[in-house]
């Protein structure tokens, strides 16, 4: 009877719990959502920052907010469509039209994101640094609070989940998960864990409170104006609060075409350089946007 209660006590301890499993189920498919809408996408946008405060309870800009206006072509590529690259390149305002950023994001754990940066003011191309480790800086997108990691799908099974309680946020029925990223993930993250708020019905992250590596609150993203755009959900405004320097950013999607024609070349360092060869690809994309 002490071995049987021995070996029940084994598996209680050793079997991943249903919530665990269930959490990770549902993180799966909201990732598969979101690579869905992100297969070959063009879009404009609209990318403002500035210094806040909270005035009656309500978050208010203290200062003009810094707006920049720009064009953001992606598509899925590798093995199973499960990588991804994608390429943003200012408009406006004038003195910064030209710059770009070119980003690719792997599946595979053993690869780090690679972002590249074009000043075109000195006509170079900058390799940013990869992994956001304390003593890394943050690839930043286009001096915003937005960075590439907070930007970044897939990379779900570096991280450990479980349901917190089912909840609502407004009237949205939702999951409340928590996401802590496993030892290998937590080298490479600023993040110690995330608080992540899934809509139950539509399969979307409504808000995402992320914390530091002392685990205080350290940035805040909220999701609204969600729209179904060509058969997927989408959250056409993202505000994200940075906590700890009192800054936030909102990415405004003006315009959006999915399952777009995006060549592969395109996505390359040779458009952060070549003016003709970039705008030959970019008003094809125009074209295809309705």
């Amino acid at each position: 009877m002490k071995n049987i209660c021995l070996l029940i006590t084994f598996f209680l301890f050793t079997l991943p719990s249903a919530n665990a499993q269930n959490a990770l189920e549902i993180m799966k498919k909201v990732d598969a959502i979101s690579k869905a809408i992100n297969d070959s996408s063009f879009s404009t946008m609209s990318l403002s920052t500035c210094k806040f405060a909270k005035i009656n309870k309500k978050i208010k800009c203290l200062e003009r907010p810094r707006v920049k206006k720009l064009e953001t072509a992606q598509i899925n590529t590798g093995k199973d469509k499960l990588d991804s690259k994608s390429i943003s390149i200012l408009l406006a305002p004038a003195r910064d039209r030209g710059i770009g950023m070119l980003s690719f994001s792997y599946d595979d754990p053993t690869r780090d994101s690679e972002s590249w940066l074009y000043l075109s003011a000195l006509g170079k191309v900058k390799r940013m640094a990869s992994g956001n480790d304390e003593d890394v800086e943050a690839t930043s997108i286009f001096g915003s609070e937005f960075t590439t990691e907070d930007m970044e799908t897939g990379k779900i099974d570096e991280y450990e989940y479980e349901i917190l309680k089912d909840g609502k946020l407004g009237k949205r029925p939702v999951w409340i998960i928590e996401s802590k990223p496993k030892p290998a993930r937590l080298k490479k993250t600023r993040y110690s864990k995330s608080i992540v708020w899934i809509d139950k019905e539509l399969w979307i992250a409504l808000k995402i409170q992320t914390f530091d590596k002392r685990d205080k609150p350290y940035k805040r993203l909220s999701f609204s104006k969600v729209e179904k755009i060509s058969g997927h959900w989408i959250a056409r405004s993202i505000i994200i609060i940075n906590q700890q320097t009192s800054r936030l950013s909102k990415m405004a999607m003006e315009k959006i075409a999915l399952n777009v024609s995006v060549s592969e070349n395109f996505l390359s360092q040779r458009s952060l350089t070549d003016f003709a060869f970039r705008e030959n690809h970019l008003k094809k994309l125009r074209k295809q946007m309705k």
